[in-house]
């Protein structure tokens, strides 16, 4: 599903490189681990996967495409069959959980279709909405506002959101930075539990070690830039 081929990022002229010759292939169902200290290049390569971040060398290709020479409307429907899920969960507090969910659905619906969701939802949506709650743990949370919930929670509206958007792949970029251990282990394995289940691709990165050992198929550290 995802194969990076000997991938090279430099952040400018003269800087040490970010990634340099990264190599690595997920196949669908598989979890996979990236571990590693701060500054390794962790968040660089899952940016690089749907190419907010250029590469130097290398290639990339997502479910047989090259991400580098996709540009536009090529490029957007890529983003949208890989899901992100960042340490911050990027909800929006003002708006409701089911809004916040759907937002998911936004790559595949045009501007009239996202503004009438949000005054006057289907029943279809709701369902979908539903769906993706009751798959994360939280289906009675559907009608509650954003910042009513708490860290764990918010995590599992932000997991809802990515499923909704129907991914390939999901590239999870320390997702449990902000939790407790327990909390943030529970987390971790209702990723795995939903990449298996629904046959997608999971990078995540992660700092708890033990963690990724105990949850995912393969575990790969960076240093420097480098897998070590």
């Amino acid at each position: 599903m995802i194969e990076i081929s000997g991938v090279r990022v430099v952040y400018g002229p003269g800087a040490p490189p970010a990634l340099d010759d990264v190599t690595l292939r997920i196949a669908a169902g598989e979890c996979v681990a990236l571990v590693g200290p701060s500054g390794s290049g962790k968040t660089t390569l899952l940016r690089s996967l749907n190419g907010t971040v250029a590469i130097a060398g290398g290639s990339i290709h997502v479910d047989g495409v090259e991400v580098a020479k996709l540009r536009g409307r090529a490029l957007r429907r890529l983003r949208a069959r890989l899901a992100m899920i960042a340490q911050q969960h990027d909800l929006v507090d003002r708006l409701t959980v089911v809004q916040n969910v759907m937002a998911g659905a936004l790559g595949r619906w045009s501007t009239p279709h996202a503004l009438r969701f949000l005054i006057a939802p289907t029943a279809a949506e709701l369902a979908e909405a539903s769906a993706a709650l009751t798959a994360v743990g939280i289906p009675e949370k559907l009608r509650n506002r954003t910042n009513e919930l708490s860290g764990g929670q918010r995590q599992r509206v932000a997991i809802a959101r990515a499923l909704v958007q129907h991914p390939t792949a999901i590239l999870a970029d320390e997702p449990i930075a902000s939790l407790d251990p327990a909390l943030g282990e529970q987390i971790v394995r209702l990723l795995c539990d939903l990449a298996r289940e629904r046959n997608l691709a999971l990078l995540c990165s992660l700092h708890q070690i033990e963690v990724a050992r105990r949850h995912f198929d393969r575990v790969v550290e960076l240093v420097g830039g480098r897998v070590a």
